[in-house]
């Protein structure tokens, strides 16, 4: 089966609304007080889910950003702020890994034959 070009965007585009969608959800998620273990138990989950990431090397440069607002939120004292960075940045990471798992098997599709 022969994928185009554009249904490989389109899976690519599909991956990132759902990394954006679970980013969504786990704000949403974050309404109760959130304590200070709390945040430290969301990191070590983003930090785990990028650091897979960075094995595979397809590491998002946006997941860097999210873990640096978590920790500067965490220094503040805003842990509910905190943790919602964190799950995003866990769900950006798990976005990324899952894009590179779907293309390394895809890719020998879009090559020109």
């Amino acid at each position: 089966m022969n994928r185009t070009k554009g249904a490989i965007r389109m899976r690519a585009r599909a991956l990132i609304h759902v990394a954006v969608f679970l980013s969504v959800g786990a704000l949403a998620t974050s309404a109760l007080a959130a304590s200070a273990d709390d945040f430290k138990m969301a990191l070590a989950k983003a930090e785990a889910a990028n650091k897979q990431a960075a094995d595979i090397k397809n590491q998002w440069t946006t997941t860097g950003q999210a873990i640096a607002a978590a920790k500067k939120a965490a220094d503040a004292g805003k842990f509910d702020e905190a943790v919602a960075h964190a799950q995003q940045a866990e769900a950006l990471a798990n976005g990324s890994v899952a894009q590179a798992k779907e293309q390394e098997k895809l890719w020998p599709d879009a090559v020109i034959r």
